[in-house]
């Protein structure tokens, strides 16, 4: 199970990046600013936000020890953070002052690599904040990086489509065309997994790109050997281009996040989707795992970030955040139920439900007179609150036989609609997402163009038909 816990929603622009360090969750943003949470309780740090860029943000990261954070901008520059207090220690330059895509710190903070569009690669000496080596790919802008393991090499990924090793001295030992339409990230697994034929301990790498597709590499790093990078498999979750993909701390997993919306776990040993994450309403353009605790961060151009908690006890093939099994919810346990207020942000519910042994069954039952009547909740909102998501998850149980036909969501939440509308522009979206849409812009959601009216007109054909469709899948 995947449970969204919290949203992020600060920034006034697309979200680029978010990294986490062990302690701390950084994004950053086409607004030209980086924020800083603590993961005890997601509230931002009293130095957040840091500015200082003059134009947009498009990574950050934090050193291996979570004492720096490193950020890049379009403005030419990669400055440097004290994670601390939020002083800014260096702006380092980026020869011929081209936007920097892309920052990554080496495993022992050796090293930070900054890449930009022009293609250029430079790693600096983070001891005297010097430029070390730089070098060029060899066509295209850089995008993405990744260092080995061991730090002494790293690889590249650019717009056209390829993907290149490094040592440490900026030499390039090997070149691969991995996507045709370009390279949007790499990463490389921190765990070794070994290579039957010839007992090498080899790592896997995962990259992704506008052909829609991740791609699992094994990948050799050998000082005496050189280098060798073998193609493994494709994994065709999405149905638009990738922007985003990453491992979890063990390896266990690949996340991945796309122009489609959606964002999808992976087992990496099968390649089997985990869950399928549809919260967000535009473009996911980041995601990571924190590495010592189960969360999840996602980022997108809606301007948020989601920070989803994982359940790696039991994960299942086909699980998504939506779609939970009627039969696990009616065989959930109290401390199931228990576990799953807290994740609704119900936790102060917790010991009365204990008190009136609530089960998976009894809480799928529960009605607004038993609320009030048995369980004694007097608050009308509250009993509102706890009714709603009671809801939301009958909702998102109807959904696992027989997915929702795609005219029945909104085209702004992707959610079943509950009262549909009829738009200027001819499409149809949930009243509430609409007038909150139009409340701050005058566009179309689809199209992007002018609105030439903001009247909403209730489609009840529409209605009628959800109504009849979610009549045939409760019998």
């Amino acid at each position: 199970m995947a449970t969204l816990i919290h949203t992020l929603a600060d920034h006034s622009d697309d979200v680029s990046y978010c990294a986490f360090s062990s302690s701390c969750l950084a994004t950053c943003s086409l607004d030209k600013t980086v924020r800083v949470y603590s993961l005890s309780n997601f509230t931002e740090l009293p130095y957040s936000p840091l500015k200082g860029h003059t134009y947009a943000v498009h990574c950050c990261c934090f050193s291996p020890s979570g004492r720096v954070l490193a950020s890049c901008s379009t403005d030419g520059t990669t400055a440097l953070w004290d994670a601390r207090d939020g002083r800014r220690l260096a702006v380092l330059e980026q020869p011929g002052a081209s936007p920097v895509r892309v920052c990554r710190f080496s495993p022992e903070a050796t090293y930070l690599l900054s890449g930009a569009a022009d293609g250029s690669v430079v790693l600096w000496n983070m001891q005297s904040l010097k430029l070390y080596r730089s070098g060029n790919v060899k066509d295209g802008s850089l995008v993405a990086c990744a260092f080995s393991p061991n730090g002494n090499f790293f690889v590249t990924g650019s717009s056209s489509g390829d993907l290149t090793i490094w040592d440490d001295k900026m030499r390039c030992l090997y070149n691969e065309k991995a996507h045709d339409l370009g390279v949007t990230c790499c990463d490389i697994s921190s765990h070794p997994v070994s290579d039957s034929e010839n007992g090498f301990k080899y790592f896997q790498m995962a990259s992704c790109g506008q052909d829609n597709q991740i791609k699992l590499w094994l990948i050799l790093f050998a000082d005496f050997s050189g280098v060798e990078l073998k193609y493994k498999c494709t994994l065709n979750g999405h149905s638009a281009p990738v922007l985003a993909c990453a491992f979890s701390c063990d390896g266990q997993m690949i996340v991945s996040g796309s122009v489609d919306k959606c964002v999808i776990i992976y087992e990496t040993s099968t390649g089997n989707t985990l869950h399928t994450l549809s919260q967000h309403s535009r473009y996911v353009t980041t995601c990571a795992f924190a590495p010592h605790s189960p969360l999840l961060a996602t980022g997108s151009m809606d301007k948020t970030v989601h920070i989803w908690q994982l359940d790696l006890r039991q994960p299942c093939a086909g699980d998504t955040v939506e779609n939970e099994s009627k039969v696990a919810v009616e065989d959930w346990s109290e401390d199931d139920v228990s576990a799953w207020l807290c994740a609704q942000d119900l936790a102060d519910f917790v010991g009365l439900f204990k008190m009136n042994n609530i089960d998976g069954k009894e809480l799928l039952n529960l009605t607004k007179e038993s609320l009030a009547n048995e369980l004694k909740i007097e608050s009308l909102g509250q009993r509102s609150k706890v009714l709603q998501k009671i809801e939301e998850l009958r909702m998102t149980m109807i959904s696992v036989s027989v997915p929702v036909p795609d005219e029945f969501l909104c085209p702004i939440t992707r959610e079943l609609m509950n009262d549909p509308v009829i738009a200027t522009d001819g499409y149809s979206y949930e009243r509430e997402a609409m007038e909150n849409w139009i409340s701050n812009r005058r566009s179309s959601p689809m199209t992007n163009l002018p609105l030439h009216s903001l009247m909403l007109i209730p489609n009840r054909t529409l209605k009628m038909a959800i109504s009849r469709w979610l009549e045939t899948q409760q019998k």
